[in-house]
Formats: C-alpha cells, sequence, structure tokens
C-alpha cells in the first residue's frame, strides 16, 4: 500500500507526474499539498493514521518548460488511445504503421505513422492504405498542447478517478 501510485498536479491541475503514496504522505504532512481523492485504505504509523491517497495537488506553482512531442511508440500509441487505426480494435498489442512506406519515401514522421493491431500490419504489409483497400479511422496528426505528463497506462486501468484530471487524448 506505501507504494501505490499517486497521481501529483501542480497548483494550476495540470498533472505533474505520479509518485508513491509514501512520498504523497509526506507531501501532505508538510504542508506542501492537500488530497483531491482519497485511495483505500490507511498508512499506519507509530502515533497517527493517514489516509492513502491517490490525486494530490501542491500548492505552490512548479513552473516547467514547454517541450515538444518526441515521436515514440508510446506517444503514437497514446495519441491513438492503444487503439489500431485500421481497425479500431483496442489492444496494447499494436506496432507501428507507416501510411506511406518508407521504402516508396514515407517520412518517419507524424504525420505518416499510426497504431495497427499486428493482423492490420500484415495485411496492409508494404502499401499504401488505398492499395490494401484499407481506411484509416482518424488521420495522423502532430498532437498539440503540454507534453510534460503522460498518465502510465497501467495505472489508468485501476485508477479512474485520475481521468477527470487528465486532458484528453492522454489517457
Amino acid at each position: 500500500m506505501i507504494n501505490s501510485p499517486v497521481l501529483v498536479l501542480n497548483q494550476n491541475y495540470e498533472p505533474l507526474n505520479v509518485c508513491r503514496a509514501r512520498r504523497a504522505v509526506v507531501l501532505l504532512f508538510y504542508g506542501k499539498a492537500e488530497m483531491l481523492e482519497n485511495g483505500s485504505g490507511f498508512i499506519q504509523s507509530i502515533s497517527s493514521t493517514f489516509p492513502l491517497p491517490s490525486v494530490i495537488r501542491l500548492h505552490s506553482l512548479i513552473k516547467r518548460p514547454q517541450l515538444k512531442p518526441k515521436l515514440t511508440r508510446t506517444e503514437v500509441f497514446y495519441r491513438d488511445r492503444y487503439t489500431c487505426q485500421y481497425c479500431g480494435k483496442e489492444t496494447k498489442q499494436l506496432t507501428l504503421d507507416h501510411v506511406m512506406p518508407r521504402y516508396r519515401g514515407g517520412e518517419h514522421a507524424w504525420q505518416n505513422v499510426v497504431s495497427a493491431c499486428i493482423a492490420c500490419n500484415r495485411r496492409k504489409a508494404g502499401r499504401t492504405p488505398a492499395e490494401a483497400r484499407m481506411k484509416l479511422i482518424h488521420q495522423p496528426t502532430t498532437p498539440y498542447g503540454r507534453f510534460s505528463f503522460l498518465a502510465p497506462y497501467r495505472h489508468l486501468q485501476n485508477r479512474s478517478e485520475w481521468r477527470k484530471y487528465l486532458p484528453q487524448g492522454k489517457h
């Protein structure tokens, strides 16, 4: 329980990171944060009992530089919400697909890379979607907004209370 994940929000409710419950309780104890969502359970010390937090908000604003999105597998899967862009299947068993194959001059860029399930990637092979008679659900674009935080996918399955604090497309 002391190692449970806790979502940390900036003073302006912007997601900053995920920390362990032990660190979150220390921030709460010293008055550096407030608890917004209570987890399930309590942390017991020798003299006190503390509620186990699930979401905390810092009292002071942490300024961070604006980051540009890096084109990585994880970022593409987050952008596409872990969904195959050809058949719509939601799965963690995804591959990257270049809409215009690289050997035919397609670039490794945000506008040319999508998530695809293994079956659709094999079916499309080295062709364009039109040649393979496959249609994209969404045209690939460069994500916009802040790229300082992406909620780890494994935590979102068990932490539905986090969703209201995360921007759309980041979970």
